[in-house]
């Protein structure tokens, strides 16, 4: 054997054992993430409230390259990366978790111009003189148990009221899978088994859970949106942009049904059970000693569509009363605080939807939030 062959086969040699060895190690590092949950860990390396602030709003966006911002589904990173996580609750603060839809998260709004930001920045105080800190903990897509579900993280925040905007599209039962819920089975199914919630845990709509799906390899996506909105946040926070609004946001007209159809539902076949309140109920159970404010969100009003026949082209005028008359008499016989704000704003206020309002709306029920949580503060002290 001269010196070449005996340096070939030396190499062939060495490069087989760092195969087999990197093919063992890529093997056992699967099977540690997938027997442990390492989300809750790789949460705590997150660059917001470290490196850079924390966002005003969960993450969420499908345009990274002009919003620096993106939408991901596993919870524990979603909320290591709000403000929230990073500040202590202060002597004198009075904490307001705000939950609800695209409205309340500010669809087509800067981060600054949302209710929760225009309430936290405006300088409130309570009755007793504590600092009204908002937080906006509201995530687009109508569901009220992806509400429950962000209202369960919440909690650890401390906070001392919570305030959940909800709108008749968010109570339908069929709505309640929506994607955040699909993507965080586990967290999901321990609401409906503790609460007792109508809604099935062996859905098919969950994601699966497999020993292969928990894998790096089954989660490969997870983890590169992961370490993506660590890479937005550098950007985002030099900028301040977490969501790209076009100049024009025309709202899409719809033609509405002929028959007065809401899902499939025609009049005089609404039934308690396509309504969710067992959800709200849950969220109730839940914040425990916190009290919990439920708001009917502002809807854009338009009675000359379908002939006087519809409140707008999402709502028929008689499964909208139905609905706002049930969510009454299931608040009075439950004893839930509500305000009824349905419609509390002019149309003009509406932006691309039935309940996108603008910045100056959003500074009107910041400002009567406000007021609203004086008064109960101030009820409360005088018990």
């Amino acid at each position: 054997m001269d010196g070449r062959e005996a340096e070939g086969s030396w190499n062939w040699s060495t490069i087989t054992r760092i195969l087999i060895k990197a093919v063992g190690m890529f093997v056992v590092f699967n099977l540690i993430f997938a027997c442990f949950d390492p989300w809750p860990l790789m949460a705590k390396l997150s660059v917001y409230n470290s490196i850079v602030p924390g966002r005003r709003r969960l993450p969420f966006g499908s345009d990274p390259q002009r919003s620096y911002n993106l939408t991901i589904t596993q919870l524990d990173v979603m909320v290591a990366s709000h403000e929230i996580a990073g500040e202590e609750k202060q002597p004198g603060e009075f904490r307001v978790l705000v939950l609800g839809d695209s409205a309340v998260w500010g669809f087509l709004l800067q981060p600054g111009e949302t209710l929760p930001a225009q309430a936290d920045a405006a300088g409130y105080h309570t009755a007793d003189g504590r600092h009204i800190r908002a937080y906006n903990f509201g995530y687009p897509t109508m569901s009220l148990t992806k509400d429950l579900l962000l209202l369960s993280r919440g909690m650890e925040f401390e906070p001392d009221m919570i305030v959940w905007f909800l709108t008749l599209e968010s109570t339908w039962r069929e709505n309640q899978i929506a994607p955040l819920v699909q993507f965080n089975p586990g967290a999901t199914r321990a609401l409906i088994l503790e609460y007792h919630l109508d809604l099935n845990p062996d859905d098919t709509r969950f994601q699966p859970t497999s020993f292969w799906r928990r894998t790096i390899v089954g989660q490969r996506r997870e983890l590169a949106n992961d370490i993506r909105l660590q890479f937005y946040g550098l950007l985002w926070a030099s900028t301040g942009v977490d969501r790209y609004i076009p100049t024009t946001a025309a709202r899409e007209i719809r033609e509405p049904s002929a028959d007065l159809n809401y899902h499939g539902t025609l009049p005089g076949e609404l039934q308690d059970s396509q309504l969710s309140f067992d959800v709200l109920s849950a969220g109730v159970a839940l914040a425990g000693e916190v009290p919990v404010l439920i708001i009917n969100e502002p809807i854009y009003i338009d009675e000359s569509i379908g002939d006087g026949r519809y409140y707008n082209e999402d709502y028929p005028r008689w499964i909208y009363d139905s609905f706002r008359e049930r969510l009454w008499a299931t608040s009075e016989r439950e004893g839930w605080s509500l305000l009824d704000l349905w419609d509390w704003l002019p149309s003009e206020d509406f932006k691309d939807s039935t309940v996108h309002y603008d910045a100056e709306a959003a500074g009107v029920l910041a400002s009567f939030l406000a007021e609203t949580i004086y008064t109960f503060t101030e009820s409360a002290g005088d018990r």
